[in-house]
């Protein structure tokens, strides 16, 4: 009977601690809020890389410094009149890239290695969207892309407001980097 209630026991310990790692999530958020569109801004390759997305249609890509190319992968309207678009990341330089420059000027926002800075424009209406951002200041965007290391991939994402209805193509702007054209699908 005694060796059945340590076994039972046994049971109950390894299936509590083994809930609780799994629970676990790697603890790095350190409270802060967790907006994960597709595993944004957490690696696609190399250790601790989030599971690489089915191959996409390319909606344009952005050639930049050192060797970064951003590839945009998707614009979709959402029915709260949003329009987020995504894509990658990926660093084909020879050193560590922290696109710092591509957050936003704005003194108020907290978000510091993010897309903040990204930016829609709608060249038939003359009309500029900035990424959008939350009552904390935070952007709705991808944030912690600090030291991207040659060879590695990251989810990216940015929020905006929508354009109207009528407006199918946007240009996608990310400072440091040439404006490339992408069509809204929604």
């Amino acid at each position: 009977m005694t060796s059945r209630i340590a076994g039972a026991a046994a049971l109950v310990t390894v299936t509590a601690t083994a809930l609780a790692l799994a629970g676990c999530g790697g603890g790095d958020d350190a409270g802060k809020k967790n907006i994960d569109l597709q595993s944004a801004g957490r690696p696609t390759t190399g250790a601790g890389a989030a599971p690489t997305p089915a191959p996409t249609a390319v909606l344009g890509e952005l050639k930049g410094p050192e060797g970064v190319v951003v590839t945009l992968t998707s614009a979709v309207r959402d029915k709260g009149g949003f329009l987020t678009v995504g894509g990658t990341v990926t660093n084909r330089g020879t050193k560590p890239y922290t696109p710092v420059a591509w957050r936003s000027k704005e003194t108020e926002i907290k978000s510091q290695s993010s897309v903040s800075g990204a930016s829609l424009v709608d060249p038939a209406g003359r009309k500029r969207y900035l990424v959008l951002r939350d009552t904390d200041g935070e952007c709705l965007c991808t944030t912690g892309l600090v030291g991207i290391r040659p060879g590695e991939s990251r989810a990216v994402y940015a929020q905006f407001p929508a354009p109207p209805a009528a407006v199918t193509e946007v240009d996608f702007q990310l400072p440091t980097m040439p404006s490339v054209r992408i069509r809204i699908s929604g």
